[in-house]
């Protein structure tokens, strides 16, 4: 049987800001399984490409799907994903740790019709509020990438593909692939609300 988490009691610290200059860098493939680790829980569980436990996300309570905490493998918080409220789209704010000041960015759903590739906009919290990253694809297939404004792909979701020939792995396994120099965690954060979003 192919695994999903060959190594997933281990867990490791990744690299979170690579420098832009340096060529010699590849992207970084995470797998993730959309399924908590622990029982009767929603969530996400993410591995690298050996197989070691790097991210989790563990909803305890089914009936706050308005706050999410990123953890990495060992359980530390890293972000807090919030849906925003009192907002005319579907919108969500990213901050650090489990605090609930100064939100690092938004995310929020395209409502523009004639952009029908856009799925949402990721945008700065800082003084201008303009889109920094747009999305585009279709996550329910598991094909979405995030472009910066050059045009750029920082990040993109893909179906994962199974080693053994004739075995599907379904839309609840799939890859993360992000580019050297993108946040890996902002990453992450992207994907849960691309998630909650659609």
């Amino acid at each position: 049987m192919t695994k999903v988490y060959p190594n997933a009691a281990s867990s490791i610290s990744l690299p979170i800001n690579l420098s832009d200059n340096d060529e010699s860098k590849t992207s970084t493939v995470l797998t993730v399984w959309k399924k908590s680790l622990l029982f009767n829980c929603d969530g996400f569980t993410v591995f690298d490409a050996t197989g070691n436990l790097v991210y989790r996300v563990d909803n305890y309570t089914s009936g706050n799907k308005g706050q999410i905490v990123l953890m990495d493998g060992s359980g530390k918080s890293l972000l807090t994903i919030r849906r925003k409220k009192l907002s005319l789209g579907d919108s969500w704010l990213v901050f650090d740790g489990e605090t609930a000041e100064n939100p690092r960015f938004l995310v929020k759903k395209n409502v523009n019709l004639l952009k029908t590739k856009c799925l949402a906009h990721v945008i700065s919290t800082g003084g201008c509020q303009k889109p920094v990253y747009e999305i585009e694809g279709c996550y329910s297939r598991r094909i979405c990438g995030v472009y910066d404004d050059k045009r750029r792909r920082v990040m993109e979701i893909k179906p994962k593909e199974s080693s053994v020939r004739g075995v599907a792995f379904g839309m609840d396994i799939f890859r993360l692939v992000v580019q050297p120099g993108f946040d890996m965690p902002v990453a992450m954060a992207i994907l849960i609300i691309l998630d909650k979003m659609f």
